[in-house]
């Protein structure tokens, strides 16, 4: 995972990187969709500036409130009420109820607390990401982060991470040739 330090760092890695995951998904017969909270869109939007996204992506869905991680994607009031919005098993769960809505082989949720007003705590700061990814809703990875910095390099921080996730699981599944 990326260090603080490396934030500065990671606009010339993460095109290069997001580039890579493109000819990964493709060289697989991958698609993918986001759930997103804090990144609110970012994430999807960063897979559809890579070559032939049209390929791969499938879409994603920005649920900023929590009453649109309920409605639209199917979270348990009692979950959020006991865990917060921000919280890796709600992650978890909008990522589990994006299927519904955007059928693909792999899907991302993301939230967290990239600015001051959620569910901060001293236990989990501003800062404080979490990132769920499944394949036909069996967990492929899952990691809480935590960054410093202003909102974009939270997010942007966030962004690369989920990436780099992507990239490891990718390439531990075997080459396409080998499935013969």
């Amino acid at each position: 995972m990326f260090k603080e330090a490396d934030i500065n760092k990671l606009p010339n890695m993460k095109n290069g990187m997001m580039q890579v995951l493109g000819k990964l998904l493709i060289e697989h017969g991958l698609t993918i969709a986001f759930a997103e909270s804090a990144t609110a869109g970012w994430l999807c939007s960063e897979f559809s500036l890579i070559d032939n996204a049209g390929k791969f992506l499938k879409g994603g869905i920005a649920c900023y409130d929590a009453e649109l991680k309920k409605s639209l994607l199917g979270v348990d009031e009692n979950l959020i009420d006991q865990f917060t919005p921000e919280s890796m098993e709600v992650t978890k769960a909008i990522t589990i109820g994006l299927p519904a809505l955007i059928p693909a082989d792999i899907h991302i949720g993301v939230t967290g607390l990239a600015c001051p007003g959620g569910s901060e705590t001293p236990e989990k700061p501003v800062g404080t990401m979490f990132i769920y990814g499944c394949r036909d809703k069996e967990l492929i990875f899952s990691r809480r982060l935590n960054f410093s910095g202003d909102r974009k390099e939270i997010i942007s921080g966030t962004v690369a991470s989920c990436a780099e996730l992507l990239h490891e699981y990718l390439l531990s599944l075997p080459k396409p040739d080998e499935y013969e």
